[in-house]
């Protein structure tokens, strides 16, 4: 089954009314994306009709940001 896979938005507030999510990558599936944010419930709309699952994809701790834990850097 088509996949298509997104992010939230780093930079959230709460009560912020801006999509959260970012279309991060797709598989098995031709579909072009000309927005660079998106909502759930535009995603949602999006999947239904292609016949697609959405994942949303977790993100790092804070801690983490920008480094690369347990890999040689280089």
């Amino acid at each position: 089954m088509p996949t298509i896979f997104v992010r939230e938005r780093r930079k959230i507030e709460a009560g912020e009314k801006k999509p959260r999510y970012r279309v991060v990558g797709v598989h098995d599936l031709n579909l072009r994306v000309y927005v660079e944010h998106i909502r759930k419930m535009e995603l949602d709309q999006i999947a239904a009709t292609a016949g697609a699952n959405v994942v949303i994809l977790k993100g790092g701790d804070k801690e983490g940001k920008g480094e690369m834990k347990g890999k040689a850097k280089g």
